[in-house]
């Protein structure tokens, strides 16, 4: 395996990529509906911040958070289209058995596709950048905040390139591939957090409320209640891709609490932070809840992301598998050349 031999791949990838001419329209689109739900967001922290107490130089910090989520959104929707039919595809029109022939690897192919679809991926979230430096001139992000963000969201996109490509190397259809493709990102971010709302019935755990000397003197009783312990469960919500980029965005700046009288990050109306805050609450003891301390609380995003990365490397190593030469045996209906 050779870097020139990648080179080779991905440039081939970008011509077939710019040939057929609608990806101008599709940045131009991409272009257009960050810059409409940027727009509206500021208007909407305009009309609400008085009532919702943030300062006039924070207002960088929602406006962030909230394109930044609404970015990664997007890109789970555009990632799959990238690479879902890049080998059947080729397959089906006769092409990839040509390249196959030639001395490039397996290997060489893989990682080629895979790095033409991620780098267009990237194009994309590279029109988002002038968003990004509208929010730094909000106030309340700094720059390392930024970059983080902006590294996390990079390193998703190319994880969804590389599962939709390995699907599109297990499957024979194009069509079958785009769809699994689909539900693997409905998994991650919706089926995670059902499936770890459902396990929560599985952890109840029986307590005991016992009531305060005043309270016993008002008549309340000693009961005991059934309370779930998400400490438990909580990896299975780790791999999804929001509470991976909430959690690990660094904290917004801090300010002096005055009630009390302690600095504390400024997490007023910030998506992110309120995301990663919820995601460490669930790794929390339950009977010990601190919900000053939850910001030094463990981590749950180097697991959810460390996961979604050996998803990722497992994909490229099913479509370099696939893609070895000589084949031993095709799936029904499935064209060579």
């Amino acid at each position: 395996m050779t870097l020139s031999g990648i080179k080779i791949v991905a440039k081939q990838e970008f011509r077939v990529r710019l040939r057929t001419g609608r990806w101008r329209w599709l940045l131009a689109a991409w272009f257009v509906v960050v810059a409409g739900f940027a727009a509206l967001l500021r208007y909407s922290l305009a009309i609400v911040r008085e009532d919702s107490g943030i300062a006039a130089g924070n207002t960088g910090i929602p406006l962030f958070g909230g394109v930044m989520l609404f970015v990664l959104a997007l890109a789970l929707l555009v990632a799959p289209a990238l690479t879902a039919q890049s080998i059947n595809g080729d397959r089906e029109r006769g092409t990839l058995a040509t390249v196959q022939a030639t001395p490039l690897s397996a290997w060489e192919i893989t990682l080629g596709k895979f790095a033409a679809a991620w780098i267009t991926g990237l194009v994309f979230l590279g029109l988002t950048l002038p968003f990004v430096v509208w929010a730094l001139f909000e106030g309340g992000v700094g720059p390392l905040r930024a970059l983080a963000v902006l590294a996390v969201v990079a390193l998703l996109i190319g994880v969804i390139c590389a599962m939709a490509q390995g699907l599109s190397a297990l499957f024979a259809r194009g069509i079958t591939s785009t769809l699994m493709s689909y539900l693997l990102v409905f998994a991650l971010t919706v089926g995670t957090v059902i499936v770890f709302g459902l396990s929560l019935s599985l952890t109840m755990h029986e307590k005991t409320y016992t009531p305060t000397s005043e309270a016993a003197s008002n008549g309340i009783e000693p009961y005991t209640y059934q309370a779930p312990q998400p400490q438990y469960v909580w990896w299975l919500l780790a791999p999804n891709p929001f509470v991976v980029l909430g959690d690990a965005a660094p904290a917004p700046p801090s300010r002096i609490n005055p009630r009390t009288g302690e600095e504390e990050p400024i997490i007023e109306m910030d998506p992110l932070s309120t995301i990663g805050l919820l995601a460490r609450s669930t790794r929390a003891d339950q009977d010990d809840y601190d919900k000053d301390a939850l910001a030094a609380s463990p981590a749950v995003w180097p697991y959810g992301l460390g996961f979604n990365v050996l998803l990722g490397a497992g994909a490229l190593w099913l479509s370099a598998n696939r893609l070895r030469t000589p084949v031993r045996g095709l799936t029904r209906g499935v064209r060579i050349a």
